[in-house]
């Protein structure tokens, strides 16, 4: 779970606790738990946002949850923080030394710029 979703709501700093999904077929607004990845066509609300949703006119709004708990960090959360703090924390290998290779010259080459003209045999 990402901890960095926010609000969709325009100016709303919050972070999103509930996603709400429009059904057009069915003209229902669905509004659930923080889905688990952000998908395209759903909007992350925050807590307030979330409880004083209302429908257009003519639409239902089915709730899946009547409460929305602060997401908490997942264990795996946890684990891929550890393990970038422990990366970064490791000491780097030195670089090897850069080894200077002077440039390979081929029988009938011509060079323009940083092109390279190869005469074939029939050019000679």
């Amino acid at each position: 779970m990402n901890l960095s979703r926010k609000c969709s709501k325009t100016a709303c700093r919050e972070p999103a606790v509930a996603t709400l999904t429009y059904v057009y077929s069915d003209r229902a607004a669905v509004l659930g738990p923080l889905a688990t990845y952000a998908e395209p066509h759903t909007y992350d609300l925050c807590s307030a946002h979330a409880t004083r949703l209302t429908a257009p006119r003519g639409w239902d709004v089915v709730r899946l949850a009547t409460e929305y708990p602060e997401p908490q960090p997942s264990t795996d959360d946890l684990l891929a923080l550890a393990d970038a703090v422990r990366e970064a924390g490791r000491p780097r290998a030195a670089a090897p030394e850069p080894v200077e290779v002077g440039p390979t010259v081929v029988a009938g080459e011509v060079r323009r710029g940083h092109l390279r003209v190869l005469r074939g045999s029939a050019e000679g």
